[in-house]
């Protein structure tokens, strides 16, 4: 019997960032949960900006469909989302853009937001931890793309010392957060892949 699987990633692809450090650290619980847990960076995914011109004249980019791809594979996704002017980042949004234009024959529309969980999270060096950037992207998950997002996430808060040296969460609240989110997605993609 296989295990759920879960992709996680990051909506940075910065350097030393915060929510690619929350990503690894949902990865390694998750992993400990027993999900089989896939990691990936967008930037391994360079994308042009979206333009419906070029769509029109070249396509859906391979990289588009291969994140699609991955998507499809999955019970549940894991988006760590930076706030970027109280928004998500550029990169995160293109990507999601093209993902809901790649479409096969028999396909329902914006396939690879269907019939799978998505959860949240956010660190941020402020004290919202990011959750004006997690509002929007909620409402671009659930109203642009009908997705089923979990009401569970975790915002963590002064991220410059929200994580320990073993990248670990150092703030109780955050971390409780976290517990929480981790058995909700364990509990939800269980279900989608047992109960189908």
């Amino acid at each position: 019997m296989r295990l759920p699987r879960v992709l996680v990633l990051s909506g940075s692809t910065r350097s030393g960032s915060f929510n690619t450090k929350l990503a690894a650290l949902v990865g390694k619980r998750l992993a400990l949960s027993e999900v089989e847990v896939t990691r990936i960076s967008l930037a391994d995914y360079p994308l042009p900006l979206y333009d419906g011109d070029l769509e029109t004249a070249k396509g859906v980019p391979q990289n588009a469909q291969v994140l699609k791809s991955l998507f499809l594979q999955q019970e549940g996704v894991f988006i760590a989302c930076p706030e970027y002017n109280a928004g998500i980042t550029p990169v995160l949004k293109n990507a999601i853009d093209w993902m809901s234009r790649a479409s096969s024959p028999g396909e329902p529309p914006k396939a690879a937001f269907k019939n799978r969980v998505f959860a949240l999270g956010s660190a941020a060096t402020g004290a919202l931890g990011g959750m004006r950037g997690l509002i929007g992207m909620r409402t671009i998950m659930e109203v642009g793309l009908g997705a089923h997002v979990l009401p569970q996430m975790v915002s963590v808060t002064n991220a410059r010392t929200g994580f320990d040296m073993k990248g670990d969460l150092t703030d109780e609240r955050a971390a409780q957060q976290l517990d929480i989110l981790i058995q909700a997605m364990v509990r939800q993609t269980q279900l989608q892949l047992f109960g189908r």
